[in-house]
């Protein structure tokens, strides 16, 4: 249980213009794999939490929004253009990009949608070839970059 009103789960966008804040847990976690949401991400899917808009909030700055089609709006970050949320026009609750969570471990996802455009190599990527970041630029480089990312926490 969560005291009325705390946060159980708080994000926002790269730059740290826009933020937001869960007061309930979401009501489900899905990965959509549709065309549309490959495009509004720029990824090979989608991660979502859903939540009623009634425990949702904007705490810092106002997205900017594009209606994709007839029946649904996606909000971003206009300064950074980090993708924050779907949304049914007119409709009760809100899908919050999973990226976007401060905590993004304690929204897993238990379902796939449209998986008519799933692409075929998603399957194996658990089976690739990974290293860290530091393995990859390793340690010298990391020293050199200064990120100006937004802190994962208000």
């Amino acid at each position: 249980m969560t005291e009325a009103g705390k946060p159980v789960l708080t994000g926002g966008c790269q730059c740290g213009a826009v933020r937001f804040a869960l007061t309930a847990t979401p009501n489900k976690i899905s990965i959509c794999h549709c065309r549309m949401c490959q495009k509004a991400s720029g990824a090979p899917f989608a991660s979502f939490a859903d939540i009623e808009k009634t425990d949702f909030a904007w705490t810092k700055g106002t997205p900017s929004a594009f209606q994709s089609s007839s029946i649904a709006m996606r909000d971003f970050c206009a300064a950074c253009g980090t993708p924050l949320s779907f949304r049914r026009v007119d409709g009760p609750r809100i899908e919050i990009m999973t990226g976007a969570f401060d905590r993004p471990d304690h929204v897993v996802p238990t379902r796939q949608y449209g998986t008519e455009s799933r692409l075929g190599w998603v399957v194996g990527i658990a089976n690739l070839p990974s290293q860290t970041t530091q393995q990859n630029y390793g340690p010298e480089k990391m020293a050199t970059i200064v990120s100006h990312q937004h802190p994962d926490h208000d």
